[in-house]
């Protein structure tokens, strides 16, 4: 059956004239009569009673009108939501990131697409280490990913969003605690709670090379998948661990964050994703993000 009979059928069955039905089709009379007999032939019923003087449906025109109009109407929602999907305003991005360090950038972007685009979805994917995130952008299975630099992935480009500095946190009633700030080499000797080796996380990388760097290993006596649960065990005073400035809002009792002397050891958040992903949604959530998470030291 061909949209356009049903088209012509609704036209007729709203104006109850043929003249009047094929002017607002822009068409002539003759053609439209010859679509509303084909479409009575389809379906084996008569539409329409005519005469010279007057059209009115029929009971199985009446009983066809009501579908047909839904028929056409989410013809219109989905020409529509091609349309904005094209311009990038409707469809659906996802988004990989690491809960605790996330925070707060996370719901600056959300908000903002949100408030921009409501036909936007943004799918999240929690608790995924920053290094899993660049590899899954580049392997195309998500389209944005919460990273930390250097890129390491061909095909992936990145913007920065965030510096964040490493700082140690220690039990509130550890002898380091004392101190206003913690020397690296000071914490050879401790146990430490940190994310799982070869998971992808990225403070785990730096915390094994900051502590390369100070002459030891880190001496891992737990490990646990995110930054909440790792902060408890130090807190509950299983260990040491080193984290970064964005976890300080978690707060517990028994737990101190002290900044590292010397020269500061810095992480850099970014955006990464595939310049090729043919996504417009993605185009547009990375216009807002611009906006919304601008690259430190420039203007939003």
């Amino acid at each position: 059956m061909e949209l356009r009979y049903l088209t012509s059928f609704l036209a007729v069955a709203e104006e109850l004239h043929f003249g009047r039905a094929a002017k607002r089709l822009q068409m002539a009379q003759p053609p439209l009569s010859q679509q509303i007999r084909q479409l009575e032939k389809e379906l084996g019923v008569q539409l329409f009673e005519r005469n010279t003087r007057s059209v009115r449906l029929t009971s199985a025109g009446e009983s066809f009108l009501g579908p047909v109009r839904r028929v056409m109407e989410d013809l219109d929602i989905a020409t529509k939501a091609a349309r904005a999907a094209g311009r990038g305003e409707y469809g659906r991005v996802t988004v990989g990131f690491a809960g605790a360090s996330s925070h707060e950038s996370l719901p600056l972007l959300t908000r903002a697409v949100r408030a921009a685009h409501p036909g936007l979805e943004l799918v999240m994917r929690g608790q995924t280490y920053a290094n899993v995130a660049l590899a899954r952008v580049a392997d195309g299975s998500l389209d944005l990913g919460f990273v930390r630099l250097p890129i390491t992935q061909p095909g992936v480009e990145a913007r920065v969003i965030d510096e964040e500095e490493m700082i140690c946190a220690l039990p509130s009633d550890h002898p380091l605690a004392r101190l206003d700030e913690v020397p690296v080499e000071a914490l050879a000797e401790e146990a430490f709670v940190s994310f799982p080796a070869n998971a992808g996380s990225s403070v785990r990388d730096a915390t094994v090379r900051v502590c390369v760097s100070a002459g030891f290993n880190p001496r891992v006596v737990q490990e646990a998948p995110d930054s909440y649960t790792i902060l408890a065990l130090v807190a509950a005073g299983v260990g040491v661990t080193l984290t970064v400035s964005s976890c300080q809002h978690i707060q517990q009792t028994g737990l101190a964050y002290r900044p590292l002397a010397g020269e500061p050891v810095r992480l850099q958040a970014a955006l990464a994703w595939r310049p090729d992903n043919p996504s417009a949604a993605l185009r547009t959530v990375l216009a807002i993000a611009e906006q919304a998470l601008p690259t430190p030291g420039q203007r939003p």
